[in-house]
């Protein structure tokens, strides 16, 4: 099991973090390939074989990632400049989108006239209700009625979740929780406890609002975890061997779930600062998050404006028109916010990455 701590690694200097989270970002995109024209995300290979699809592992690495990088944003800034670092970093992305989508790419695709299309109560109730609750299957008055699915932004419900564990880790640090480590391991204890009863109580699947409800915040308490004991832990490539038999060795059990989730927590962290961050591309721009935002609307348009090829075969243009837009999005709004936080902060160094959200 040699290798050296979480610590050491975070300490060497270089690490893939955004590297990974780009390459999560584009394995969304890939995975809506399979289902934005037919509106079947079972018909993912890897759903079949794992229970999950692509996308849903990729959010997996998403949450375990940011649970590592916040928690150690929080433990390293302090409570006012995490919370400033943290609306800085998710909101004006945000916002830019949610307008961009209903004002830009709304006028444009909707069947309905122009100024018919701007009086329409549903376009403001769409704003509104994506920027106050993170609303992902809201539709716009004439846009993608043909598609399977309506919702022009359908990947930000899960930046409900996402705020909704930073505030865990807000609290957590005014408790003083964040200098203790065994409330984190049994808040992961519990929450793995609890999706493997949820599982054998219900004897079948879970309702997917519960599973979604138990997964995303054990998988961030999991990277939270990681931080928090990174002096005792190792990046070790026989621990995350042995993880992943045991991943197989319960397959078919309601323990295979939170077994699961657990390994992608330690396996995206091992990714970020393991053997493989050294050949991860390490890019200046940091996309993901633009990527994870735009990729959902700009497959959704190619197949409104070219609804017979499959999603696969859509895949290409989507992901460069995605890549072309994430980067106005980062030039544009995300650096700019970015600056604005380096000064408001006084323009301190953590020695680290900035964490950002998916």
């Amino acid at each position: 099991m040699a290798g050296p701590t979480i610590a050491a690694a975070l300490g060497a200097g270089r690490n893939g973090f955004t590297g990974l989270r780009l390459a999560l970002a584009l394995a969304v995109v890939v995975s809506h390939a399979f289902s934005v024209t037919t509106g079947a995300a079972g018909d993912e290979p890897l759903a079949r074989i794992t229970g999950y699809t692509l996308g849903e592992h990729a959010v997996n690495g998403f949450f375990a990632v940011s649970g590592f990088l916040v928690t150690m944003s929080c433990d390293r800034r302090g409570i006012r400049d995490y919370a400033l670092a943290r609306a800085l970093r998710i909101l004006p992305g945000l916002v830019a989108a949610t307008l961009v989508v209903s004002l830009v790419l709304g006028t444009a695709l909707t069947r309905l006239p122009l100024t018919e299309y701007l009086r329409d109560p549903g376009v403001w109730s769409f704003v509104r209700g994506t920027l106050t609750t993170f609303k992902s299957n809201a539709a716009l008055p004439g846009v993608f009625e043909a598609s399977p699915y309506r919702a022009p932004l359908g990947t930000v419900w899960t930046l409900k979740y996402e705020v909704l564990c930073y505030l865990g880790v807000l609290a957590a640090a005014l408790c003083g929780l964040l200098r203790r480590r065994i409330p984190a391991l049994l808040i992961v204890a519990a929450l793995a406890v609890a999706l493997a009863l949820a599982g054998a109580l219900r004897g079948s699947e879970l309702p997917k609002g519960l599973e979604t409800a138990l997964r995303l915040p054990l998988i961030f308490s999991a990277g939270a975890c990681l931080y928090l004991w990174r002096d005792r832990l190792l990046v070790s490539r026989a621990a995350l061997a042995y993880l992943v038999v045991a991943v197989l060795i319960v397959a078919r059990t309601p323990a295979y779930p939170s077994l699961l989730f657990l390994t992608e927590a330690y396996g995206v962290v091992w990714l970020a600062l393991g053997p493989m961050a050294r050949r991860l591309f390490d890019p200046a721009a940091d996309l993901s998050y633009g990527v994870y935002l735009y990729g959902w609307p700009v497959q959704q348009s190619l197949h409104a404006l070219w609804p017979e090829p499959s999603g696969l075969a859509l895949l290409a243009p989507a992901l460069a028109l995605t890549f072309s837009v994430a980067a106005l999005s980062w030039y544009g709004i995300e650096r700019p916010a970015l600056a604005l936080k380096a000064r408001a902060l006084g323009k301190r160094s953590l020695g680290t990455i900035e964490p950002a959200g998916p």
